[in-house]
């Protein structure tokens, strides 16, 4: 969620957006079954040239100005007593920090907004990284081979607001099994009434730069905050919803959670999609800042539900303190008849989320008396699902006050699902010194190893973006592996909005289910808003591909052409890994190529491809893949 929102223009003069969550008193029957869905096709749908053909648009400073701070408005409750969360962690580690692999600066504030709303994703071959508002495409390497481009480069002849807009929320995720990238951002060109947009972009092959197809939804409440889970019947959404009114002077009222799922199969081919979306406000107007959950590793049962999660403080009314579990469930045969449920509430170890009483001037700096927001109303992103068989897991982590005092620290969890019941396997609060700790993303490595990314600062340390981790065998609640750096700050933000990033995002290599690759923000120097971003990876020592996450896959060899006509290539290979592995056969033009572009996959231990094409030079390569594990 852009929690600081940028000055929109509109004819009537400039605008400032506010978009914070706000909830009232819970129902005293919380629901289950929620209201009958809204089946609602796409605006328009195109397929895109490639990319890499389409010249990136330059990020430009659109003058656009951070909003003033603006409180959090909860109730009716009562206020929490102080105490020390009984969760936390109060020793440092003592063994040693997580092994680094590489680390590389990101896109930085060449828009000259605030925050930067960092996130990024992983696939085999590259590295996908988002802010507002530009996105970048790297090698694994951190070589840039594309951008940073203004987000609306990727919608270039698309039409309609999605080309015309740039109002950033930005999402990229890769879709490991179908060997794909999923992209996203908002569109708000009537704002502040509607209908409002959200673009989705789904590659054609495994490819960034290659070709997407394109899909314009709209939505008549403002959709702030989207986040995006990949599940295998769908691309689940969930989006904090507000309905706007004023001109010069806008006044956003909270306006329920909404959620949405969208047709993964239709998307993948570039067909006509409907979205299947729930409106939450009339079932549970206090439900929001809720995360759908996203795939990791081995695929769930065929059937299985998408889960979303948020968590509630006894201090907005609930008791005791929570996490709740939904499922919600598609019938794509027919969408109408889909359900979205009260799964469970999980009762907490007891936690404070009452960060400086919501005034979001929380966290200190070096060298400066502003304080950053510490984003301490929702479950921070991603709410990530793995299948280990015998039972599945979701991570997830939110900000907590450690000890009553201001004082922010990580709340993580994990949550183990089994026999179709979830249940709150362990859970531990990072804060084990003085520092301060938040902006979190956790994820579970294939191993059942869980990180940690973060950011880390104090009145004497400025911003430092950070990592900690913790063993499958390690006693629970526990991060036990040393903090380690990815990147010391050497400057503090200065900017009187106090925003700080609303997201980060700590991915797994889908190559080995080890590699964890972490991106947030930093600052170099001390400025109003003068950010940078760092994608680091890191290893948790003892993983290997194994415990419940894929296989490892051997690459295939003996690449060979056994035909070659003026229409025709024929390729063979051998198969060194068997047991279902598929192949995916990619092409460039030219001898000396690093740019391939995927032309086909092959059905499972199928071994040769004829491919038919027009006379050229061209170079090929293949990969294996099986469970989302490629090489």
């Amino acid at each position: 969620m852009r929690r600081v929102e940028f000055l929109v223009l509109i004819a009537a003069g400039s605008l400032l957006l506010g978009a914070d969550i706000v909830k009232g008193q819970p129902p005293a029957t919380p629901p289950g079954l929620a209201n009958r869905p809204q089946v609602l096709p796409a605006d328009r749908h195109d397929r895109s040239p490639a990319l890499r053909d389409l010249s990136p648009i330059p990020p430009s400073a659109e003058g656009r100005q951070p909003l003033p701070p603006r409180s959090v408005r909860r109730g009716p409750g009562r206020e929490v007593p102080s105490l020390t969360d009984p969760a936390l962690q109060t020793s440092a580690p003592t063994s040693a920090a997580p092994t680094a692999v590489l680390s590389f600066d990101g896109v930085n504030n060449i828009n000259g907004v605030l925050p930067p709303d960092t996130n990024g994703d992983v696939g085999p071959n590259h590295y996908v990284q988002w802010v507002n508002l530009s996105f970048a495409i790297y090698s694994r390497a951190g070589t840039l081979l594309y951008g940073p481009a203004d987000g609306r480069s990727l919608w270039q002849g698309f039409g309609g607001p999605c080309e015309s807009r740039n109002d950033g929320d930005p999402i990229v995720l890769y879709d490991e099994h179908a060997d794909r990238w999923l992209m996203s951002q908002f569109a708000l060109p009537n704002f502040p009434k509607g209908p409002f947009y959200q673009c989705i972009a789904v590659s054609q092959t495994g490819d960034p730069t290659g070709a997407y197809n394109r899909y314009q939804f709209s939505f008549s409440k403002l959709n702030d905050y989207p986040k995006f889970g990949v599940w295998p019947d769908g691309y689940y959404m969930s989006i904090n919803q507000f309905t706007c009114s004023g001109r010069i002077f806008v006044n956003c009222s909270w306006a329920g959670q909404g959620v949405a799922a969208f047709p993964r199969t239709e998307m993948l081919g570039g067909a006509a999609a409907s979205m299947v979306y729930f409106d939450m406000e009339s079932v549970d107007g206090t439900l929001g800042g809720m995360l759908p959950s996203d795939l990791d590793g081995a695929p769930p049962a065929a059937g299985t539900p998408n889960y979303f999660a948020q968590f509630d403080d006894d201090a907005w009314g609930y008791s005791p303190d929570q996490l709740q579990i939904w499922e919600f469930d598609v019938n794509w045969a027919s969408p109408s008849t889909s359900t979205f449920t009260k799964r469970a509430e999980l009762p907490t170890a007891p936690f404070d989320s009452n960060m400086c009483g919501y005034s979001r001037n929380c966290v200190p700096q070096a060298g400066t008396s502003v304080r950053l927001d510490a984003i301490a109303d929702r479950v921070m992103f991603r709410l990530q699902y793995r299948n280990f068989g015998a039972y599945q897991t979701l991570v997830t982590n939110h900000t907590v006050d450690v000890n009553g005092q201001d004082h922010a620290g990580v709340r993580w969890y994990e949550i183990r699902i089994s026999s179709g019941t979830p249940s709150i396997h362990q859970q531990g609060t990072y804060a084990p010194d003085a520092n301060h700790r938040w902006m979190a993303s956790a994820a579970m490595d294939s191993a059942g190893n869980i990180a940690i990314g973060y950011n880390v600062s104090s009145a004497q340390m400025f911003p430092r973006i950070s990592v900690t981790g913790r063993k499958a065998s390690d006693p629970p609640g526990q991060m036990t592996v040393g903090e380690g750096d990815i990147m010391l700050g050497t400057g503090s933000q200065t900017h009187s909005a106090s925003r700080w990033g609303d997201y980060s995002l700590l991915a797994v290599d889908p190559a080995d289910g080890c590699t964890f690759w972490f991106t947030t923000e930093y600052l170099a120097n001390t400025s109003s808003a003068g950010w940078r971003t760092r994608v680091g990876a890191f290893e948790i020592e003892g993983c290997s591909s194994g415990g419940g996450g894929p296989d490892p896959v051997e690459a295939p060899t003996n690449l060979t052409v056994t035909s070659v006509t003026a229409s025709q290539v024929g390729l063979s290979w051998t198969d060194n890994s068997g047991d279902e592995t598929s192949f995916h056969v990619e092409r460039c033009t030219g001898t000396s190529c690093s740019q391939f572009s995927e032309i086909a996959q092959t059905g499972a231990n199928v071994t040769t491809f004829t491919d038919t094409t027009s006379p050229n030079t061209y170079s090929y390569r293949t990969r294996a893949s099986r469970d989302g594990t490629f090489s």
